[in-house]
């Protein structure tokens, strides 16, 4: 029995810190974090290459019962995955290969879909924030170098009103 993600230090509301071990925990975690999530949520995910934002985000995907793998849009930007039920939309985007901020973002219209969907940025630091005062902000730490090392540390930051008593601890299974 594979075992699950715990957490690093002590949660409190609106912060927690988990530590997984493997993709399919990632996976894992993006499922409980669905669970967690409306219409209208901001996720923003930061990692470098390879810290697993996409895996993290297909958990989302399942957990959300969106249509369609969820797979990294880098080359096109932007995906739109239908819900299969009565929730919300997922959009995923991928903004490495943007360079501007909030301009370039805006020509995506992220803003007419966020109140209807649950929006995922990967890389999107210093180019969303302004999208809304509210957003769950996602850091994946890993490893650099030669390494086969799966371990993750993920920081979870709930921004505004929204995530203020969101108790993220109830992501450590």
């Amino acid at each position: 029995m594979e075992e699950t993600a715990k957490a690093h230090i002590p949660t409190e509301a609106g912060r927690a810190e988990i530590t997984v071990t493997s993709p399919e925990q990632m996976r894992e975690l993006g499922r409980r974090l669905a669970g967690l999530l409306r219409a209208g949520d901001l996720v923003m995910l930061s990692g470098e290459l390879g810290a697993g934002k996409t895996t993290l985000t297909r958990g989302l995907g399942e957990g959300l019962g969106v249509r369609g793998a969820v797979t990294s849009p880098t080359f096109v930007i932007a995906r739109v995955h239908p819900s299969l039920g009565d929730g919300p939309p997922l959009v995923h985007v991928d903004a490495y290969r943007l360079s501007g901020g909030l301009d370039e973002m805006e020509d995506l219209d992220l803003d007419v879909s966020l109140s209807d969907s649950v929006i995922v940025v990967e890389w999107g630091e210093g180019k969303v924030e302004e999208l809304t005062e509210d957003r769950l902000q996602l850091l994946i730490h890993r490893a650099v170098g030669a390494t086969t090392d799966e371990v993750r540390h993920v920081t979870l930051t709930g921004v505004g009103e929204r995530w203020a008593a969101v108790d993220l601890s109830v992501l450590v299974a």
